[in-house]
């Protein structure tokens, strides 16, 4: 068992947790930049590699939305697994789950005497629209990975994957004019790419 490799896994995910604002969503951006960024020799090869490539936390991020419940925790164990097995997955959800949960407890001692103060409610104006850039960032890695031909650009790129294109704004106006729940699109999605993509 590695245990460094353990405890690298519980640190990058504690930091994730702590300095992500917006709940588990917001918090994949910087999730997403920790583990592509982050270094490890793997047993089969001995020089070190990523933990995971962009498009691998883009199936992380895919199976974590497929499945209910909070998305950090999911993808943190997806991740972990990956990494060094069911040992791993548990130093990651610990590291995503037992910091801030610990942190939470605390700061609900804490909150009702605070929660109507302004500069409280001025700190948030500002931290609101940084979750929502966080988003879009992540929006848009995963659009690169999803779309992204190197020959071909932003336009060839679309237009040779018009397919995956239409399927994300169907997406996009069900879950805008309707109120799907978000499992249905995705087991249809599963269902279609199974059907059509194999």
């Amino acid at each position: 068992m590695n245990w460094n490799l353990l405890w690298d896994l519980f640190l990058v995910f504690t930091r994730v947790a702590l300095v992500s604002w917006g709940g588990g969503p917001a918090s994949m951006a910087l999730m997403q930049r920790e583990t592509t960024a982050a270094l490890w020799i793997p047993p089969s090869s001995p020089t070190p590699q990523p933990w995971l490539t962009t498009q691998e936390f883009a199936d992380a991020l895919a199976v974590g939305n497929a499945l209910p419940g909070p998305i950090a925790p999911q993808v943190s164990a997806y991740i972990g697994y990956k990494l060094a097995g069911m040992p791993g997955a548990v130093a990651a959800v610990t590291g995503t789950v037992l910091p801030t949960t610990l942190l939470m407890l605390v700061m609900v001692v804490f909150f009702f005497g605070v929660k109507d103060s302004p500069n409280v409610k001025a700190m948030l104006q500002a931290v609101r629209p940084v979750v929502i850039g966080l988003l879009l960032w992540t929006t848009y890695e995963m659009a690169k990975t999803v779309f992204s031909v190197p020959t071909l650009g932003w336009g060839g790129a679309l237009a040779q994957n018009w397919d995956k294109a239409l399927i994300a704004l169907v997406a996009f106006g069900t879950l805008t004019l309707t109120s799907l729940n978000p499992v249905f699109l995705i087991i249809a999605a599963a269902l279609l790419g199974f059907f059509i993509y194999r």
